[in-house]
């Protein structure tokens, strides 16, 4: 399957026939929408025809607030239970995340800090004693045993061991006995 590269120019084309087409498309949905507006607005706001005395006109206003109130309550229940089922939708999304398990870690980068600059930064100002740690440090003397200088001084086994060998070494060992 070889596939052929298309030209620039027939490229060009159908980019604009596709743009001239979505513009028709999004200019079609304008008017649908707008009509749609237009019949909703005559179905629920019917036209106004105001009272001409004023008894009237007070019962009709006092009608209209009393619509207000009627449809601001259903404005709030709505906006609770929107609200309320935002909250039940992220605390579901972070029970999914628990149960997947996979919890991204942030990279940690090395921090060369003091020991000073540590407990000043946990304790804040209430620090102010500065600490060495290295000089709490036990100071450990290493004792040498006069044991260990003997086996030091002992030499190298291999040279005992070829000094005894052979004739000579019965020799040595019978003359030291002697």
């Amino acid at each position: 399957m070889s596939e052929k590269k298309m030209s620039s120019s027939r490229r060009h084309y159908l980019k604009s026939l596709m743009l001239s087409i979505a513009k028709g498309l999004l200019e079609d949905e304008a008017k649908e929408k707008g009509q749609e507006r237009i019949r909703w607005m005559a179905e629920n706001c019917p036209p106004l025809s105001l009272p001409g005395g004023t008894q009237q006109l007070q019962e009709f206003l006092k009608e209209l607030h009393h619509k207000i109130d009627v449809i601001d309550e259903e404005r709030y229940d709505l906006e609770s239970k929107v609200n309320k089922a935002t909250k039940e939708i992220e605390d579901l999304n972070i029970k999914v995340i628990d149960l997947k398990g996979k919890f991204k870690k942030p990279t940690l980068g090395k921090v060369r800090m003091s020991a000073d600059a540590m407990l000043q930064a946990l304790l804040g100002s209430k620090h102010k004693v500065s600490m060495d740690l290295r000089s709490n440090l036990k100071q450990v003397k290493k004792e040498v045993k006069e044991e260990d200088k003997e086996l030091r001084n002992a030499g190298d086994w291999r040279q005992n061991i070829e000094d005894k060998s052979g004739m000579d070494g019965r020799k040595k060992m019978f003359e030291s006995e002697g």
